[in-house]
This record gives structure tokens, C-alpha cells and sequence, in this order.
């Protein structure tokens, strides 16, 4: 007995296996679980099927061919095109409260259906409490069917709902073509629910165009459907003196001489 102990005591016991299949592959159990898939839904970075934006539509096939006609383009490759848009929004308050970028985060990605970059402080200033590497705002750089998809959002239903709104200032424009569009609130875009919005947050918008001249990006953006203000051309008011007053100019501009 003593020694059917001690054998008893020197074979350590075997731990059971997990189920296995045949040929060491994963139980059924498991094949289920990885087909089935996360738990919630997860994009796998490539870019879905989808119909092309009706904004790209028009712009092949209604803007080249009026610019080309407009300008006296030769090759529709001379035709301005629209690059990039991005949307930059300054947190601020962030240097105070880090949990702000989150919520900040969630509204530019519901609005762009991007997530946007933190963007970091690259110097410290002092008046400013405002530290390097601090976190002070968020960017989203958006390309391809996703800018127009965007752009066609902005014409269409944004910028309608925009308080007192009477047509965009043509002065946005850098002198190379890009146009830069401020915006006050986020509560303008309809993705946005109003009663999650801790406080009004501005952005920026440029569009980046490959114009040169502000004067063709100006034609492609109204061709696309962007609102701009007509601008009336400057008239001579008659005084009584029998002078000419140019409008916006206190200065009278004599009459009959060369």
C-alpha cells in the first residue's frame, strides 16, 4: 500500500485539453464566434461600394464644360479642381478639461464621417497657459467621394440653416485660389443633436483648390452650387456741384477733364 502511494504521489495529474478538431484546428464553438464577427460594427479602413456623388456628376459634366467655354480652356485638364477640404476646430478649453476633445471628437466625426487628428501646442506661451505637446485642437482632411459627399451636405442643408444668412463673402479667397469659410456653430448641421451639445463651438473650412487665380476657383465654386454674394460693380453718384462722387470714396472726381 505504502508504495502504491508513493507511485500515486510521483505522476503528477494531466490537465484536460481544450476541445480541439481534428487536425489541431479550433472547436465549431470558436469558428461560430469568429464569424459572427465584433460585437459592434468596425470599419476595416476600405472604402465601401457606393454610387458615385452627384456633386462629382455635376462637375464633370456641367462645370468642365462651362469653364472650359467661360475661360477658353483648350484641355479639360486646365479645368480648376477641387483637392481637399479641411476642417480644422480650436479646444482651447482643453487645457483645462481633457475630457472636452472627446465630445469635440464625436461631433466632427458624425459631421465629416472621419475621425479627426489631435492637433498639439508646438511652443509654450506663458499668457496663454498654454504648454508644448498640450492638446488645443482637431482636424479633419477630407479627399475624393467623401469631399464632394461633404460638400454636397454643406450646399444643400448646412448652410440653409445658418442664421441671417444672405450669401457668403467672395473675400475669403488667399489670392491663389484656396477659400477659407468660417462657420460660429456646430449646431448647423443636422447630425448634430442639439440637446448633447455642451457649447457652441466654431470652425474653419478651406478649400483647396488647384485654380491658381480667384477668379476661376470663384466660377467653380458658384458652378457647383456655392451661395456667393453678387457683388454690384462701383457707380459714380451725380452731386450737385456738378461733380461725380465715386462710391465708397468721400473725394469728388471732376467732370469733363482728360
Amino acid at each position: 500500500m505504502a508504495e502504491k502511494d508513493a507511485n500515486a504521489k510521483a505522476v503528477p495529474a494531466k490537465k484536460p485539453a481544450p476541445a480541439q478538431a481534428k487536425g489541431g484546428k479550433k472547436a465549431p464553438d470558436a469558428k461560430a464566434a469568429k464569424a459572427a464577427g465584433p460585437a459592434m460594427a468596425v470599419s476595416d479602413g476600405r472604402e465601401a461600394k457606393h454610387p458615385v456623388p452627384r456633386l462629382k456628376k455635376r462637375y464633370l459634366e456641367e462645370a468642365v464644360p462651362a469653364l472650359m467655354k467661360s475661360h477658353g480652356l483648350e484641355n479639360p485638364l486646365q479645368v480648376p479642381r477641387l483637392l481637399k477640404i479641411v476642417l480644422n476646430v480650436g479646444v482651447s478649453e482643453a487645457r483645462d478639461n481633457v475630457q472636452i476633445i472627446d465630445s469635440a471628437r464625436e461631433e466632427i466625426a458624425l459631421v465629416t464621417g472621419q475621425w479627426p487628428q489631435l492637433r498639439r501646442a508646438h511652443k509654450s506661451i506663458s499668457n496663454f497657459k498654454l504648454r508644448q505637446g498640450m492638446p488645443i485642437g482637431l482636424r479633419v482632411t477630407m479627399r475624393g467621394d467623401r469631399m464632394y459627399e461633404f460638400l454636397d451636405r454643406l450646399i444643400s442643408v448646412t448652410i440653409p440653416r445658418i442664421r441671417d444668412f444672405r450669401g457668403l463673402e467672395p473675400r475669403g479667397f488667399d489670392g491663389t485660389g484656396n477659400f477659407n469659410l468660417g462657420l460660429r456653430e456646430q449646431m448647423i448641421f443636422p447630425e448634430i443633436n442639439v440637446e448633447k451639445v455642451s457649447k457652441p463651438r466654431g470652425m474653419n473650412l478651406t478649400f483647396v483648390i488647384s485654380a491658381g487665380s480667384d477668379e476661376l476657383s470663384l466660377d467653380l465654386l458658384r458652378t457647383l452650387g456655392m451661395p456667393f454674394k453678387v457683388v454690384a460693380a462701383p457707380t459714380a453718384v451725380p452731386s450737385a456741384k456738378g461733380e461725380q462722387l465715386r462710391s465708397g470714396d468721400d473725394r469728388p472726381m471732376p467732370v469733363g477733364r482728360v
